[in-house]
């Protein structure tokens, strides 16, 4: 997930500063009355803060001289600088009909546009003031930050650099400046802009705030922390620096220090919604999903179009079991992607849409906000000539992590004579067990946390990697920017992600005819590879521990039918939980065993069974524990139930593993045909069912016929060491048979394009 981080503030020093003229007596003048005098003594008080003294001369010149434009003028400054800014327009209007070729009352009139939220016509007004003035330097730093407002952000940049011609060192425009280019995704010239204002103004702490953002942007976390202190140091109570503070924080996985950053934020300004936002994704990172669900109700209360918020919402409110709002989120989220509005991102998608064509759209939405190809791409049509293909997996989850207990042996067993392989590591480096053993599977192991997207496109392209493969797609931690620069010849989503990620700028997605069938090709960006057993690798070494604990131990019944479903808690939802507590209604004794994740998805759940007449002590939960212990307690399992419309995937290959059959139903996207394509790769095809009703009557059959489910069970023991899905090797010479034509059509100078992978057999 992406925390969201407030943007750079523009500093308003010209675009709240009236410019200010006197114009010569008129000619016109009566005897007795000197408007010269009167508007010298006007703007003496004004200056001297008297601004009720100087209004009443402003009006005495112009009952005498309805047209005096200084008198208008300056009284428009007035009402501006009172905050009557539609009384300002009036006036500024009524002063350019007199004169027409002021650029300060242009540059004024501009100013007040843009405070009222009217940046077009602003802009009009400094292009009609430089049209008189070309070399007006307050005029082009305030059409900068109108353009700016406007997302214009090259034009922005250029008015910036213009102003900054006439006028070199002016600190708020090189912090506007800065802005720009920021906003451009160009952040080591934005830092240096951010430097050079601060330079000349140390004591501006919102020049500390956004140098903060952009040293964020560029992975260097803890100078950004620096960065937002500095920044407090001077002002406090600077709600913004402490909100982006917590987002710093939050991404070094400080979430405890994050929560308090946004605790403050919000004791200085309640009503900030982003605080709201980034303390809900801090209560979500620390698993507690209903406080965390409290916060983005907030923040949506104050901002209902918050980016990303209501899919937060109702993502966070899945991890709690909590369905009472449930049909009527979901139908907005899937009318809002279809709107194309920025509402929930792609993973979360995944355990609610059965459409592979909203997914895309989903994705395409995410990358459209988030990651965009890069303008400027890193590789450019060459060809590399190496000896061996130059591979690089791209991940965070070089630890003990579900995708490492799936790929570990993959990564130990290329063929090395053939690939060269580089690990680019941007998660935590956890010193456990399964960091050491990834490390010495590579060639290389990089560790890149600390480096941004661009720079870590830009080692590969100085590395010459032939293929990347992402293997995060839009899972926690992602950073799918890196390959947004295009950074490889060939660039590839594989395993991390059980759908299309909708960029361009991915070539091929890993996949087989199971997952992707062919009539759903057109939903995936990326060009389809199908290998011809499964998608899905799996480490044939893992260890399962010999002691199994007892049932009492697990907290289970001595006796009756367990059925069990470790999957996450929110891939559960009430259309299936609805079948389970069927089947425990018509199997006396029977209980469901299901992953302890959180208190309030335990409550919730039970809850949920004592509504549909089951007894909530019929649902048993388990603990974490550690991996090997996990897999021996399926042993005490009877028959493990698949969720839909995200099936279980890795813990599926779990319980096949340790010898529990799953039962599934087929589903129309990705991520809920993968148990099915496991079960195909293992010779338990009569486990995929095609509809909630055969799923179920298997079920109820499994159940109360022990007979033909131990003939399953004894099917999969035998099966497990002869068919391929736990044939580590196999699979392994299959996807280095697809890389290897995605590199020969490379070489060609040939478009990526779908392929099926012909059986190796050794």
């Amino acid at each position: 997930m992406k925390k969201r981080r407030s943007k750079g503030e523009i500093l308003q020093r010209g675009a709240g500063t009236l410019a200010r003229i006197a114009t010569p007596v008129p000619a016109d003048v009566k005897p007795g009355f000197s408007p010269a005098t009167a508007m010298r003594r006007a703007m003496e008080l004004q200056q001297a803060g008297n601004p009720g003294g100087a209004e009443d001369l402003y009006r005495g010149i112009l009952r005498a001289y309805p047209r005096h434009f200084d008198a208008l003028h300056h009284l428009g400054i007035l009402k501006a600088q009172s905050g009557l800014l539609q009384e300002a327009l009036q006036l500024f209007n009524e002063a350019l009909r007199i004169n027409p070729r002021s650029a300060e009352a242009n540059l004024n009139l501009g100013n007040v546009l843009a405070e009222t939220g009217r940046p077009e016509e602003a802009l009009a007004s400094y292009d009609n003031a430089l049209a008189i003035r070309p070399e007006f330097a307050e005029a082009l730093y305030c059409r900068g930050n109108a353009l700016q407002t406007l997302k214009r952000h090259e034009e922005a940049l250029a008015s910036y650099d213009r102003a900054l011609a006439i006028v070199p060192g002016r600190a708020e425009i090189l912090g506007n400046r800065g802005n720009a280019l920021h906003d451009l995704k160009r952040y080591e010239e934005a830092l240096a802009s951010y430097d050079e204002a601060i330079a000349i103004m140390p004591g501006a702490a919102l020049l500390h705030n956004s140098r903060g953002n952009t040293l964020s942007e560029l992975k260097r976390i803890e100078e950004a922390v620096a960065s937002f202190d500095r920044a407090l140091a001077i002002e406090p109570d600077y709600a913004d620096a402490l909100n982006n503070r917590g987002n710093a924080l939050l991404e070094l996985k400080c979430c405890e220090a994050a929560l308090a950053s946004y605790d403050k934020a919000l004791a200085v300004k309640p009503d900030l919604g982003d605080a709201h936002y980034g303390r809900g994704n801090a209560l979500y990172d620390l698993k507690r999903y209903e406080e965390a669900v409290a916060s983005y109700e907030k923040a949506l209360a104050i901002k209902p179009d918050l980016d990303y918020a209501t899919g937060m919402l109702a993502h966070t409110r899945m991890h709690c079991c909590d369905w009472r709002a449930r049909d009527k989120e979901l139908e907005r989220l899937t009318a809002d992607i279809r709107a194309g509005k920025s509402s929930l991102y792609p993973f979360a998608y995944l355990g609610i849409s059965d459409s592979p064509r909203d997914q895309l759209l989903c994705s395409r939405i995410w990358v459209r906000d988030r990651c965009s190809a890069s303008a400027a791409p890193l590789w450019n049509d060459e060809r590399y000539r190496h000896d061996r293909i130059r591979l690089a997996y791209l991940s965070a989850d070089f630890h003990e992590h579900a995708t490492a207990y799936l790929a570990a042996e993959l990564f130990e067993t290329h063929n090395q004579a053939r690939f060269e392989t580089t690990a680019i590591s941007f998660g935590p480096d956890s010193g456990d067990a399964m960091r050491a053993r990834l490390s010495a599977a590579f060639g290389r192991f990089i560790d890149v946390r600390n480096r941004s997207d661009r720079e870590v496109a830009a080692l590969l392209r100085e590395l010459e990697i032939d293929i990347a493969v992402d293997l995060k797609g839009f899972t926690g931690d992602a950073r799918a920017g890196i390959l947004s620069h295009r950074a490889a010849p060939v660039q590839v989503n594989y395993l991390g992600y059980p759908g299309t990620m909708g960029a361009d700028f991915i070539d091929y997605i890993v996949a087989d005819r199971f997952v992707i069938p062919e009539e759903h090709r057109a939903c995936y960006l990326e060009k389809v590879v199908y290998l011809p057993d499964t998608y899905q690798v799996n480490d044939s070494r893992r260890v399962i521990a010999d002691r199994t604990p007892s049932r009492a131990a697990a907290g289970l019944p001595e006796q009756g039918f367990v059925f069990c479903s470790f999957n996450s808690n929110y891939k559960i939802n009430p259309t299936i939980f609805d079948l389970w507590m069927r089947l425990l209604g018509n199997i006396e004794g029977s209980v469901l065993w299901l992953l302890e994740s959180n208190a309030a998805a335990v409550r919730n759940l039970r809850m949920e069974a004592a509504s549909r007449g089951i007894a909530p002590q019929r649902l048993v939960f388990a603990p974490n524990v550690k991996l090997e212990d996990h897999l021996a307690r399926h042993r005490l399992a009877d028959l493990f139930l698949d969720t839909l419309p995200y099936n279980a995937h890795t813990s599926a290959s779990d319980a096949l593993w340790a010898g529990l059959p799953v039962l599934t139903c087929l589903g129309t996207t990705f991520a809920g045909r993968v148990a099915a394509s496991l079960l195909n790769a293992i010779g338990l095809n009569e486990l995929i069912t095609h509809s909630l009703e055969e799923y179920e009557a298997l079920a109820l059959q499994l159940a109360t016929n022990l007979k033909h489910l131990a003939d399953i069970k004894s099917k999969l023991a035998r099966n497990r060491s002869t068919f391929p899905l736990f044939n580590t090797d196999r699979l392994r010479r299959h996807i280095e048979a697809a890389y290897t034509t995605m590199w020969e059509r490379y070489q060609r100078g040939e478009p990526p394009e779908s392929f099926a992978v012909e059986t190796i057999d050794k």
